[in-house]
């Protein structure tokens, strides 16, 4: 068998079709298997303690349809 330029393109491409099809699995295996640490996002507590630590003023401009939440005095 002759070694020619469209051979050897051919083992590249195959070559280059392994090497990907490689890294795409080990990147969807990292994905599936890794665990991420759980997040808390809130306290627990009631939502009159958070609004309590809410500024009194609108930190954002008044541009007509922003909605900025305070706590009641």
């Amino acid at each position: 068998m002759k070694f020619t330029e469209t051979t050897f393109e051919a083992l590249v491409l195959r070559g280059l079709f392994a090497a990907c099809l490689l890294v795409s699995g080990m990147i969807l295996t990292a994905m599936v298997t890794t665990k991420p640490a759980p997040v808390q996002l809130a306290s627990g507590g009631p939502v009159k303690t958070l609004l309590a630590a809410a500024p009194s003023t609108c930190a954002l401009p008044d541009i007509g349809s922003v909605v900025c939440f305070h706590a009641e005095s």
